[in-house]
Formats: structure tokens, C-alpha cells, sequence
């Protein structure tokens, strides 16, 4: 119980120190960057408690159950996937809370914007309880997480494919000759940079002496695939442009190599971390300081996104002023919609917190005991290679739907 009481006092201190000046701080148009700022906040913690709970959590009896002391990599794994389940609870709360808000007049708008000395203290207290719960609704949290984060990476290759298709939109709409040529330019330096990245692939994981038949298996399939999106999409029956095929080739040549490098160092094929020593602090940090900005950037994206869940009432487009996020008129009778969808805003906060678990276990089990570095092992390597191939299959589906559903409006 002193240690339990230890572990909940050390969680409470990283955030009660916090709440008044952050609080204070939170205007109604920041909200959005306070919500980032307290992900940002919980992945720091799982972190941490990655890095010393190891023993607090070897002398709680209801965690450490086993007749024979698990290695300290379940403790760690357990102490990060404890830490998700309490953050993941709380925007999943929030998320039903805000389920049908269309306009600015509902009273819930408020919810979302205020009361942030409540609402720190709620996501404190519930990631101090997770540390009280059995070890087995923690192993169905786990189970759970693999299929969220799943849903989570495919959100990202939906905004990408949204980010792209804008871009072009925006450059061809300019109708000028420096455009198009800009638009040439960009994706021939992307496509030149997909090739030249493989190639430098092919040194780093093909090492002479070894059959590595999988990673050249990997990498040829990446360069197939960015050969293909450039072939269909200037096929001259799909409405197609040779910019978003390109920057989805370098992001496909993105997945691969992260998915090699993923591999276990002990790996012969895995040439840039094979007989290294291990993994330094500096780029544990770096690796966590990238997982930190991916994941609260694609919240923020698809929280503010039409291609996701738009409130019903919010047009797409409109020549009217801009709402300001957190605008809130009294004493007009005129309904405002509110700019995005709260909902699904929390939605993916939620998503992400199953997907920072994953990266910070190495997708391993709680009952493996083998993970020792972020999103490092064969689990990592094939949901990343999954990741490229889904890529792929929805880049080509916006391609070729128009023509298999001509009766259809794609926008």
C-alpha cells in the first residue's frame, strides 16, 4: 500500500504543480492548444514512469501477482499502458459529452472551452485509479489499443491524401504558367526522392553476405508502388495529377524505412543499428519528442477537418467572416455553427492515446516482457509496411472510384 500510495503521490505532483498557472492561462481560443498541451503532458508522463515505476509497481500486490517476479520490461509496459487507459477514458468522456453539438448556442460549447482546474484535476485522479485496476482489464485495454491505433494510422493517411489533393487544388485553381511549373518541379524533386532514398535503403538494409530477401522484398514494392501512382494517376481516363502521387511515394518510402529500422537490433539485415551499442537518452528523447508532435498534429488535423465528421450545420465553405474557435455571442438570436466537430476532435485524442501506448511498448505485449526501446520489434515492422499498403490501396481508390461509380459526385 506504501508503494501504491508512493506512485499515486508521484503522478499527482507532475500535475497538480501545473493546473492553477496552466488554468489561468487557458483562454476560450486556446483550447485546442491546451487539450494538445495535456496529451503532450500524459505521453511525458508515460515516459517517465516507462523509465523509474519498475519498482514502485514490483511492490503493488495487485499488479505484481505473479508467484515468480516478472523482468522489469511487463512493469514498464503495464505502467505506460495504465497511464493511456486513464487518458483515453477521459477525452473518450469527453467525446460522448459532445456528441450532437452543431451550433454555438448549445450550453456543451461551454464545457469544451472552460472549466480546466475541473477537468485537470478529473484526468489526474483518473490516472492515479488506472494504477488500482487488476491486471486483466489492463490486458483488454491492450488487446483493444492495436485495433484503435489501427484506426488511428489510417486517419493519418486520410488527412495526408486531404493535404495533398488541397495543395494541388490550390496551385491548379492560380491558373498560371510559374504554378504549373512549380508544380512539375515539386514532383519530379519527389519522385527523386523516393528512388535516391531507396536506393540508400538498399545499402542500409540488404548488407552483403546476408539473405535479406524481406527487406528487398519491402523496398522493391516501394519503388513498384511510386512507379504505379504516377502511371495511374496520368492515365487519361482518371482525373488524376502527378503531385499527390509523388508526395504520397516519398511518404510510402517514409513507411518503409521506418519500418526497417524498426526491426530488432539484433537483426542481421538491419544494418544501421546492428552491432550498435544501445540506444542513447538523447535519441529515446528525440524519438519521443517526434511521437509527441505526429500524433497531437494529427488530432488537431482531424478534429478540424471536413473530410471527418463535420457538424451537419457547418458548410465547407462560405464567404461569410470566419468564426474565431471559442466565439461565443449572447444576446443574438442568430445560430452560429461551430467550426469543427468537438466529437470527433475527442475521438482522435483518444485514438492517439491507444497509438502513443503502442509506440511506447514497441507493440509488444504486457506479457512478453521484451520491450526495451520505442516502436522497436517485428510487430512495429509489419504494422508499419500494413500502414504503407493501406496508404497505397486509398491513394489508388481516389483515383479509380470516380470511374467505377460514375453515377457519383466526388468532391
Amino acid at each position: 500500500m506504501w508503494a501504491a500510495s508512493c506512485l499515486a503521490s508521484c503522478c499527482a505532483s507532475c500535475t497538480c504543480g501545473l493546473c492553477t498557472s496552466a488554468a489561468a492561462g487557458i483562454s476560450r481560443r486556446s483550447a485546442r492548444l491546451a487539450y494538445c498541451g495535456l496529451f503532450a503532458l500524459s505521453l511525458v508522463l508515460s515516459w517517465i514512469l516507462r523509465e523509474v515505476a519498475a519498482p514502485l509497481l514490483e511492490q503493488i500486490p495487485w499488479i505484481n501477482t505473479f508467484t515468480r517476479t516478472p523482468p522489469k520490461e511487463w512493469f514498464q509496459t503495464n505502467a505506460v499502458l495504465r497511464v493511456s487507459l486513464g487518458n483515453f477514458l477521459f477525452f473518450i468522456v469527453l467525446a460522448l459529452m459532445m456528441i450532437g453539438v452543431k451550433d454555438q448556442n448549445d450550453k456543451r460549447v461551454s464545457w469544451h472551452h472552460g472549466g480546466w482546474i475541473l477537468k485537470i484535476v478529473v484526468w489526474a485522479v483518473l490516472v492515479v485509479l488506472m494504477f488500482f485496476l487488476p491486471n486483466v482489464l489492463i490486458t483488454i485495454y491492450e488487446t483493444l489499443s492495436k485495433f484503435g491505433s489501427g484506426f488511428f494510422l489510417l486517419v493519418q493517411v486520410v488527412l495526408l491524401l486531404d493535404f495533398t489533393y488541397a495543395w494541388n487544388d490550390s496551385w491548379v485553381e492560380k491558373d498560371e504558367q510559374k504554378w504549373y511549373i512549380a508544380l512539375l518541379s515539386v514532383s519530379g524533386l519527389c519522385y527523386i526522392a523516393t528512388y535516391s532514398f531507396s536506393a540508400v535503403l538498399f545499402m542500409w538494409f540488404n548488407p552483403s553476405g546476408h539473405d535479406c530477401g524481406l527487406n528487398v522484398f519491402f523496398i522493391v514494392m516501394t519503388m513498384i508502388l511510386a512507379f504505379a501512382f504516377a502511371v495511374i494517376a496520368l492515365h487519361p481516363k482518371v482525373n488524376g495529377s502527378l503531385l499527390p502521387a509523388s508526395v504520397i511515394s516519398v511518404y510510402c518510402a517514409y513507411l518503409c524505412y521506418s519500418a526497417l529500422s524498426s526491426e530488432p537490433r539484433d537483426y542481421e539485415c538491419n544494418g544501421l543499428n546492428n552491432h550498435s551499442k544501445p540506444v542513447s537518452t538523447a535519441t529515446l528523447v528525440l524519438g519521443m519528442l517526434t511521437t509527441v508532435l505526429s500524433v497531437v498534429y494529427s488530432a488537431v488535423r482531424a478534429g478540424s477537418s471536413t473530410t471527418f465528421l463535420s457538424p451537419p450545420s457547418s458548410p465547407k465553405s462560405s464567404s461569410s467572416k470566419p468564426l474565431i474557435e471559442g466565439e461565443i455571442e449572447s444576446g443574438k438570436n442568430d445560430t452560429k455553427p461551430v467550426t469543427y466537430s468537438y466529437f470527433f476532435f475527442y475521438l482522435i485524442f483518444a485514438l492517439a492515446s491507444m497509438y502513443s501506448a503502442m509506440l511506447l511498448t514497441g507493440w509488444s505485449s504486457s506479457t512478453s516482457g521484451t520491450s526495451e526501446q520505442i516502436n522497436v520489434g517485428w510487430t512495429s515492422v509489419w504494422i508499419r509496411i500494413c500502414t504503407q499498403w493501406a496508404t497505397a490501396a486509398l491513394y489508388v481508390w481516389t483515383l479509380v472510384a470516380p470511374l467505377i461509380f460514375s453515377d457519383r459526385e466526388f468532391y
